[in-house]
């Protein structure tokens, strides 16, 4: 486990980044997010919100990828079944292989309890759908598409899915799944790219539905420490998140296809695909900086370059969200934020009642500290990474300590570009201030 220093002697020269004051604060040990009561309070408010309905998302991305894979007509994927609610997470419980969060293995209390009665009252589940009162799958489906779009994002994985060897295996499972159906069987043969780029986005559903996987005992756990004082500050949130992707960082990213009880291996785990590059570095690059500009809350000129050319360059992910409730699963995500809303732990709830315009601003003050909150993941992730590829902050050694700090200035420039209006979107320094809410 890393254990990384509150405090380093200044070794360097200050830094004259823009951002300089969030450089030396890394460079000590802490996060982009300043460390403070009311700060820590809202983020771990916000994982325990988060990792409720994330329990749904994860169980419910496996359940479309393993079960519903590629089923022309997919009216009932959000039925998860009963066998998905019971599935154990590998992270928690008592047969757990890595013990992350010392709760139970099943689906969350609070999220089968929600299933049942919604906002509403106890209704058949077509109700609850229809009325949709119920869990915004569309927000991960949506965070999904985000990671399929922005391709390319380093790993294994995806190259994989452009193989001879993963199509081989798609078509395996594709006859398999339509096989009795000629009709199904023709179109396949008529039109095969259609299916297999059906089948990559399976395998996306899959490495996201094992990404959530963890982290949603991640997020439970912290809460728990919180709850019994065990985390008293925002660079003890971070370091909790920093251990917890290292010490997950090559748990197993693969795919599998359940037809009429066989299996069927799209991405089979003897690949040696893991955690960290295939899933959860292209993850926070397309959802937290990528995603795309979300529709009916302005008016782009791509001529007048107001759109980046390039993927590299978009920058419409929570860490640059002015953050409203449009009601789309896009950036910012307000379909989380409405699923986060029911699982607020009261002290959070208590919290935004002092600060709110009354109850209908609670979804404009829980995506702000919802923003927050992941800026001190993304945080995490840059102390990992840092970990991995660099030096320890209490380095001796003044080289090793300036590529440090090169590394933690090249990870702010990327709020500091004044193109296509980045600099301006940016929320880094929004929330170096309590006042922003």
């Amino acid at each position: 486990m890393v254990q990384t220093p509150n405090k380093t002697e200044a070794k360097l020269p200050p830094s004259t980044h823009e951002f300089a004051e969030v450089i030396h604060r890394l460079e000590a040990g802490g996060a982009m997010l300043p460390d403070t009561p009311e700060n820590l309070m809202q983020i771990i408010g916000l994982y325990k919100a988060y990792a409720v309905p994330m329990d749904f998302y994860w169980r419910d991305l496996l359940y479309i990828a393993e079960q519903v894979f590629i089923d022309p007509f997919p009216f009932f994927k959000y039925f998860i079944s009963q066998e998905y609610l019971e599935r154990h997470n590998h992270y928690a419980g008592d047969d757990a292989e890595l013990r992350v969060w010392r709760g139970e293995a099943t689906a969350h209390p609070e999220l089968l309890a929600f299933m049942q009665k919604g906002e509403t009252f106890k209704m058949p589940k077509l109700l609850h759908h229809l009325f949709h009162d119920r869990i915004n799958m569309e927000f991960a489906e949506a965070c999904m598409r985000a990671m399929l779009w922005h391709r390319g994002m380093g790993g294994k994985f995806d190259p994989y899915l452009d193989t001879e060897e993963y199509k081989v295996n798609a078509d395996r499972a594709i006859k398999a799944y339509f096989k009795g159906n000629p009709f199904m069987l023709g179109l396949y043969k008529l039109f095969p790219d259609m299916f297999i780029e059906q089948c990559r986005q399976m395998s996306y559903y899959a490495n996201l539905g094992l990404f959530w996987e963890i982290m949603a005992p991640v997020f439970f756990e912290m809460s728990d420490l919180y709850d019994e004082g065990k985390i008293t500050s925002v660079p003890e949130a971070m370091n909790f998140l920093v251990n917890g992707i290292l010490a997950v960082a090559s748990r197993p990213i693969y795919h599998n296809v359940y037809i009429r009880g066989e299996c069927y291996e799209i991405v089979p785990k003897s690949k040696g695909f893991v955690w960290l590059h295939e899933a959860a570095l292209p993850y926070v690059e397309a959802v937290f900086y990528r995603t795309a500009p979300f529709r009916g809350t302005k008016s782009y000129n791509a001529q007048a370059g107001q759109v980046p050319t390039d993927q590299k360059d978009f920058h419409y992910g929570i860490l640059y969200a002015d953050v409203f409730p449009v009601g789309t699963a896009g950036i910012p995500p307000t379909l989380l934020m409405q699923d986060m809303l029911h699982f607020l732990p009261p002290y959070l709830v208590d919290y935004y009642k002092n600060y709110c315009r009354g109850e209908e601003d609670t979804l404009i003050q829980l995506g702000v500290s919802f923003q927050r909150s992941m800026y001190c993941v993304t945080s995490a992730v840059i102390q990992a990474l840092r970990t991995a590829l660099l030096h320890p902050l209490d380095d001796e050694n003044p080289e090793h300590l300036q590529a440090n700090r090169d590394f933690f200035e090249t990870q702010l420039n990327r709020f500091t570009r004044p193109e296509y209006g980045i600099r301006n979107a940016a929320r880094l320094r929004d929330i170096q201030s309590q006042d922003y809410r």
